[in-house]
């Protein structure tokens, strides 16, 4: 989704030219659980543009649905709008140990890209507590964020050069490739630095930036492989689909890293790439399977000329 569409108008969907009538057919659109789940992310993308109660309520509810692959992006959503009026259903949400660890974990990211000192003491309690590594690295990352964004003078870093509301701000542009390189490769160093290096990579961009986020993927944490594998997803370059087609052939890697995969080899397109996307939409791993066909679905409206979502182009998927 273009996140620059995004704006501080007070009412979002006058401005976005969007009548009451179908905002509401985008809400219930989204929260129909018998629509296919491609139809219900073409609501979810197209919501996300807008501001005001009723985006923000559906979004809010589509966090507790049934689908994972829904409920994550319906968080992400919440946070690359940045929607301070979301923080309470949010931090429920990463609350609430009953939902799967990538809603948990999606909620993290979404207080973070928010950003206000308040989300601190919650985000610190679910670095200690949450049973899952993948959710307590994204309190790290949150938490280092907001401290990045106190110590700026409470202001936001730019958006990226993508559009995107990053977890966390790329390492200075005086970092050479091979400088960044080793940080995002070091295990030893923390998930903020390494974050900070991957992104500093991809806005650097070149041969040796998309070989060295490649070689990032055999990492030991899940949560930076997901990160990895979305950032591949937004350079489009051909020479991951290998790798990419790798993680998603591995049934022991985690859902998240296969999610990001299939999205990634979506925005990448080749021809293995869709004949791979066309084999899993069949995974048993619903998060698989669902990103496979919302995945072949986009790109079956990118070739036929159409907008994937009802309102607006090119949506930022996570």
């Amino acid at each position: 989704m273009a996140m620059g569409s995004l704006n501080n108008d007070n009412d979002g969907s006058r401005a976005f030219g969007c009548s009451p009538g179908m905002e509401k057919f985008l809400c219930d659109r989204l929260g129909d659980p018998a629509q296919p789940i491609s139809e219900r992310f073409r609501a979810l993308f197209s919501l996300r543009n807008l501001k005001g109660p009723a985006p923000r309520d559906a979004l809010i509810l589509a966090t507790r649905d049934s689908s994972n692959l829904l409920a994550h992006e319906a968080a992400f959503a919440l946070g690359q709008m940045q929607d301070e009026e979301a923080i309470p259903a949010l931090i429920s949400v990463l609350n609430d140990l009953s939902l799967h660890p990538i809603v948990r974990h999606e909620a993290a990211e979404a207080l973070g890209a928010i950003g206000l000192e308040t989300n601190v003491p919650f985000l610190k309690n679910s670095l200690v507590l949450d049973p899952a590594q993948e959710v307590r690295e994204t309190c790290e990352l949150a938490l280092n964020r907001i401290e990045q964004m106190k110590s700026a003078g409470g202001n936001d870093e730019e958006r990226s050069p993508f559009m995107s509301v990053d977890p966390a701000a790329p390492a200075s542009s005086c970092s050479s490739v091979d400088q960044l390189r080793k940080v995002l490769l070091n295990e030893e160093k923390g998930m903020y630095e390494r974050y900070a290096a991957l992104f500093a990579l991809r806005n650097h961009g070149g041969d040796e930036a998309v070989s060295a986020i490649i070689d990032s993927l055999g990492s030991h944490s899940a949560l930076l492989k997901h990160e990895v594998a979305y950032v591949l997803g937004q350079l489009q370059d051909k020479a991951a689909s290998a790798a990419l087609s790798k993680i998603l052939r591995d049934v022991k890697e985690h859902p998240m890293v296969r999610h990001e995969a299939a999205e990634a080899l979506g925005s990448i397109a080749d021809l293995q790439s869709i004949a791979l996307l066309e084999e899993f939409v069949k995974d048993l791993e619903p998060i698989v399977s669902q990103s496979c066909e919302v995945a072949l679905s986009m790109l079956e409206f990118e070739r036929s000329g159409k907008s994937f979502e009802y309102l607006f182009q090119n949506p930022l998927v996570h």
